[in-house]
């Protein structure tokens, strides 16, 4: 169906074994049989008046079905959700993870840049997922392993989804998740309690030591 016109192009094909057996011409509202077996079919169709229903059905029914499945559709086709970006580390020396969960659709791109150049080397993206909730997720490294502290400022992890304004993110040390300050909180923890252990330790050996020899002191 032209959106200007509003003509309305159409026809039905019907297969056996595999092959063509029988078409519908809506232009000139006749069946065409390719194989001498379908001629029959053909004669009988035209007789009893089905080239009549056939028509009915794709300028009436079928486009109506069209559009309500494109009013439905709508909202999923223009449907946009702008993503949660997050920087992710593992260890000082890993390399720093751009993810970005959230959006939709799925024809977005996330990409390392440098004074706002696109990075090609040092760079490693990784797959395109999806979310249980019909959203996408992302995301891409940048091995920060040679790029001095001070220069960290030049580099922004970017963000594109179309027909939505770019979505660049500074990288900052303070924006970074990690877990190495957790790690770190739990070996002081465990060393704290292994010398808190061991120091009760001592000093129940030695009040058990002064009151074993208590007992063994001769009475006057």
């Amino acid at each position: 169906m032209g959106h200007e016109t509003n003509e309305i192009n159409g026809y039905f094909q019907w297969g056996f074994d595999g092959e063509d057996f029988i078409a519908f011409d809506l232009k000139t509202e006749t069946f065409v049989a390719p194989r001498s077996e379908a001629v029959p079919t053909k004669h009988k169709w035209e007789r009893v008046g089905e080239a009549a229903r056939q028509k009915a059905y794709i300028t009436h029914e079928c486009v109506e079905f069209l559009k309500k499945y494109v009013r439905n559709g709508q909202s999923d086709l223009m449907r946009k959700e702008l993503p949660l970006v997050s920087f992710l580390q593992k260890s000082p020396s890993a390399p720093v993870t751009c993810h970005a969960t959230g959006f939709y659709p799925d024809r977005a791109m996330l990409f390392w840049t440098k004074d706002g150049d696109e990075l090609q080397e040092g760079v490693d993206p990784g797959e395109l997922l999806p979310n249980h909730d019909g959203t996408f997720q992302m995301s891409v490294d940048l091995d920060v392993s040679s790029i001095p502290p001070e220069d960290w400022g030049r580099y922004e992890c970017m963000f594109q989804l179309s027909g939505v304004e770019d979505m660049p993110h500074r990288l900052h040390q303070d924006k970074i998740r990690t877990n190495a300050k957790k790690h770190t909180g739990l070996i002081v923890g465990v060393a704290v309690a292994v010398l808190g252990s061991v120091l009760f330790a001592v000093i129940a050996f030695v009040v058990y030591r002064r009151h074993k020899a208590n007992q063994l002191t001769p009475r006057k």
